[in-house]
């Protein structure tokens, strides 16, 4: 695949854009849509994946963005929104799993969207037809750009004629029995010890495969995109070896790069080469013959970020993945190019250099743009240019004192997460994405105030829940009790 090949396909996605928006929507109001997808949110609601932080984390951020796609479907005068690709966590209520779903949501009405992640859960569509009526009849009815909102909260009485379990009610009641470090500990941690002592020959062939073909293909690092456990990604390791073994020539062009194991194959708006963990040796080595392309595809990237910085006063375009799903690179580059596009057209009158040092954050299902906690701007792909330069102008102060903030605060984790590793004697220390820098120092420094010797050589992971992994490692709510 050539550069020019991959430039056509995000020119055919900003042209499906512009025919999609001559289509006609059907009305859904806000309401509507939530009693449609009631049985959706009762099989990825949050507050039900409680052990299960992951996976909970993942469903969080996938609706945030669901929820926003559909918010702005409703907003008068929308304009089309770019594909969007989602992955959710569904409970089976018979056997109390849960099963992985990914789609992508293409559609450009409520109606569409909703049938969409239901059919693509497998759940039953049988309640649409009396909303499927009540469209037809009044398409283009006022009303139909009501806001959608979150959260739901059901009655009561819901749950005691379903026979469903109240999230609200579980989780109050799981505060309530939640155990204390100390006693949870004394309790877990032996089995810890086991899981830990049975993992190690597992844990030191990961270390060799990952050196090994870190120095002889050059790599930069390898990574993983989920938490897998440690047999899971010798697996893969292994599987990587066996293709360099048979065709040491086909990972000649990873040279310099950094390999992520993810669920799809390609290059990510990071750069990184994405090896998916479904896919087969063939599919490994058509990647690897394209890398050139993907390359040059970067580097048409990396202009359009130095451009938009330019107009924006020396804004830096930034991507984070550390809870969303993975961008491929080609997606990224169609965002740009939108974005990029829409500055051109607005004229702006910003000195070259008076927003250095600022960063800022695209997002296709963002309506209007916002100051991050952490001091980066999030900004709609679409935003109007002259109302972007007035945000941007207007909460630069307060987006510099902000991110002042956020470099103090990870300065500080870093010097108390060393601490308790020394003091401790722990392995290892990390943290969940969702945990934040003052929450986890908060954490590190009760655990030195309160040392225990149940933690020594242990591998400890801050999280939102007590859980212990399968090759050993703790995992620890980051506001424990004492």
């Amino acid at each position: 695949m050539s550069v020019n090949c991959l430039l056509r396909y995000t020119m055919r996605l900003e042209r499906k854009h512009v025919a999609a928006h001559l289509i006609p929507h059907r009305s859904l109001s806000g309401a509507e849509a939530v009693n449609a997808l009631r049985p959706f949110y009762f099989a990825v609601h949050p507050d039900f994946f409680g052990q299960h932080p992951r996976e909970r984390e993942v469903n969080e951020n996938s609706l945030k963005r669901l929820n926003g796609y559909l918010d702005n479907l409703q907003k008068p005068g929308a304009r089309s929104l770019q594909p969007m690709k989602l992955t959710f966590y569904v409970r089976d209520t018979k056997d109390s799993g849960f099963r992985s779903v990914s789609f992508t949501l293409q559609t450009n009405d409520v109606l569409s969207t909703v049938m969409n992640v239901l059919k693509s859960c497998s759940l039953p569509v049988e309640h649409m037809k009396g909303l499927k009526g009540s469209t037809e009849t009044s398409k283009g009815a006022p009303g139909a750009g009501v806001p959608f909102y979150r959260p739901i909260r059901w009655d009561k009485s819901y749950y005691s004629f379903t026979g469903f379990r109240d999230p609200e009610q579980e989780l109050e009641q799981a505060r309530r029995v939640e155990p204390t470090l100390s006693l949870w500990l004394r309790k877990n941690e032996p089995e810890a010890t086991k899981k830990y002592s049975a993992s190690l020959p597992r844990r030191e062939e990961l270390s060799r495969l990952k050196e090994e073909l870190c120095h002889r293909f050059h790599l930069s690092d390898i990574r993983w995109q989920r938490s897998w456990g440690v047999a899971h990604r010798c697996s893969q390791l292994q599987s990587l070896s066996r293709l360099a073994l048979q065709n040491p020539e086909a990972l000649i062009n990873l040279q310099g790069h950094t390999v992520m194991f993810t669920d799809q194959s390609g290059m990510n708006a990071s750069g990184h080469v994405m090896l998916g963990t479904m896919d087969v040796h063939h599919q490994w080595t058509k990647l690897f013959q394209q890398l050139p392309s993907y390359r040059s595809l970067q580097q048409q990237t990396d202009w359009l970020k130095e451009r938009i910085s330019l107009l924006l006063g020396g804004t830096q375009v930034i991507h984070k993945e550390a809870l969303g799903p993975v961008q491929p690179i080609a997606e990224h580059y169609s965002t740009l190019s939108l974005f990029h596009k829409n500055l051109l057209s607005g004229r702006l009158h910003l000195h070259p250099r008076s927003l250095q040092g600022l960063t800022m954050q695209l997002e296709n299902d963002r309506s209007n743009p916002s100051l991050h906690e952490m001091g980066h701007f999030l900004i709609p792909t679409g935003c109007d240019p002259p109302k972007l330069q007035l945000f941007l102008q207007s909460h630069a102060p307060e987006a510099r004192q902000r991110t002042q903030r956020r470099k103090q605060l990870q300065a500080e984790e870093e010097s108390v997460l060393k601490q308790c590793l020394n003091t401790l004697s722990l392995r290892s220390l990390s943290k969940e994405p969702s945990v934040s820098s003052s929450q986890m120092i908060q954490c590190c420094q009760r655990l030195l105030e309160q040392p225990s010797p149940l933690l020594q050589g242990l591998h400890l992971c801050v999280s939102h829940f007590f859980s212990v992994m399968q090759d050993g490692d703790l995992c620890v709510p980051w506001d424990w009790k004492s």
